[in-house]
């Protein structure tokens, strides 16, 4: 089978999120069918990733290159206009949302209606519903699959509630209305939409009915993530990419709000906080406690975890599933996490993971592992073997191949293909 893969990032390298999921699904279906990618470059994702962003793409286009049969990178416009952001964001208040909107491309299109004219794909796999305007650039008799890493609407409505300040807590309450509709609208057009959990498949389900949804887990690699050993004392851990909104909010909330109860406890405990773009409040703490380290981007964050007692992860916001638990999941890791952190992984309470919801709670789960060495230690085999059982890419990649295939097969081919 021939697939076109359409992306709004480059899918490289598979260092947390979106981009574990996109790398690891385009490797493994790679393994089973001719693959082919055009990708738009997001300057501010790969620069975080690479001391240049020049650099970033020449790694990239090198080990897509060993994968995918051809590939392409593109700029978004947008994004290299003085201000586009910004003046896209007006716009949209009276046309398409943002989230429509943002990646415009003549170029991009252009590509696709010459990609596709040049060879026939059985499948093409768009990797956010923000690529949905180039289904006018597909050919008619070809299946297509719409990947959902959240779904949209339902994570703009949440930010607006969450949101303190009026003005964006109206732009996010528009946006994840007219967004919800145009839901409900396009993703029927798609041969198939994919999920990155049952509780989004229900989401999308209630806001489309009309459309067919499959769920395909986020996986982690289960022989890069291995448990190792934690060393002596008290410390945790938290990593994510800190410019990510709930990503940032969970930053702040252990700055500000649970650190100083940590250390009114436990005087002596550490804290590492790793993810590019740490926030104020986290450095300017970093700066007045030893004790509480801010490592900004780190390119292997497994000795980080592992040294650590436990993983603390109270993201209370945003959608899809957090790749950072099923990470800690594979890595053995006693995990202490608001349940927002761990929507959509079937983990059990008490079992692999500890929950918690306010500083008192992550006070008293925290005091449950630390006073029970035998407790935590469960916990870590228990997060393994889930890791294990349930969300091994290999195996996911296999179920999305079955899923594109049977897309494949329900479209019936017309004309000859080139």
């Amino acid at each position: 089978m021939k697939i076109l893969w359409l992306s709004h990032l480059i899918p490289y390298p598979p260092k947390g999120g979106v981009l574990q999921r996109s790398y690891n699904l385009i490797r493994e279906l790679a393994k089973y069918h001719e693959l082919d990618l055009l990708a738009f470059n997001q300057r501010g994702l790969i620069g975080n990733l690479f001391p240049t962003v020049e650099q970033g793409i020449a790694e990239a286009d090198v080990a897509l290159g060993q994968i995918c049969k051809r590939h392409r990178f593109f700029e978004i416009p947008t994004e290299t206009q003085p201000g586009g952001k910004y003046r896209l964001a007006l716009k949209s208040l009276i046309t398409a949302p943002y989230n429509i909107n943002w990646l415009t491309s003549d170029e991009f299109s252009d590509a696709i209606r010459h990609w596709t004219s040049d060879k026939h794909y059985d499948l093409i796999h768009f990797d956010t519903i923000s690529l949905a305007p180039f289904l006018k650039d597909i050919p008619g008799n070809t299946a297509t699959a719409l990947d959902h890493h959240n779904i949209e609407s339902h994570m703009l409505l949440r930010r607006s509630e969450n949101e303190k300040n009026l003005l964006k807590k109206f732009y996010y309450l528009q946006e994840g209305i007219r967004l919800q509709t145009y839901e409900k609208k396009y993703c029927p057009r798609f041969s198939l939409n994919i999920t990155c959990s049952d509780v989004d498949t229900e989401r999308l389900r209630q806001i489309s009915p009309a459309s067919k949804v499959e769920t395909v887990p986020n996986g982690v690699d289960t022989d890069y993530f291995k448990p190792g050993v934690e060393t002596p004392g008290l410390k945790l851990v938290f990593v994510g990419r800190l410019n990510w909104y709930p990503n940032r909010q969970a930053a702040n909330f252990i700055a500000t709000e649970l650190w100083p109860a940590l250390k009114q406890k436990w005087p002596d405990i550490q804290f590492d906080l790793a993810g590019s773009n740490p926030p104020e409040s986290a450095c300017k703490l970093a700066q007045q406690d030893p004790n509480f380290r801010v490592h900004g981007f780190v390119d292997d964050m497994r000795p980080l975890v592992t040294a650590a007692t436990a993983y603390v992860c109270p993201i209370s916001d945003g959608g899809g599933t957090k790749l950072k638990i099923l990470d800690a999941l594979a890595l053995g890791k006693t995990i202490v996490a608001h349940p927002v952190a761990c929507e959509g992984i079937a983990v059990t309470p008490n079992k692999d993971v500890l929950l918690a919801t306010s500083v008192a709670d992550y006070i008293t789960q925290l005091t449950r592992i630390f006073d029970n060495l035998t407790y935590r230690e469960e916990l870590a085999l228990a997060a393994r073997k889930l890791a294990e059982d349930y969300y091994s890419y290999s195996s996911i990649g296999k179920s999305t191949s079955h899923l594109y295939q049977a897309a494949a097969d329900r479209v019936p081919v017309t004309g000859t293909p080139k």
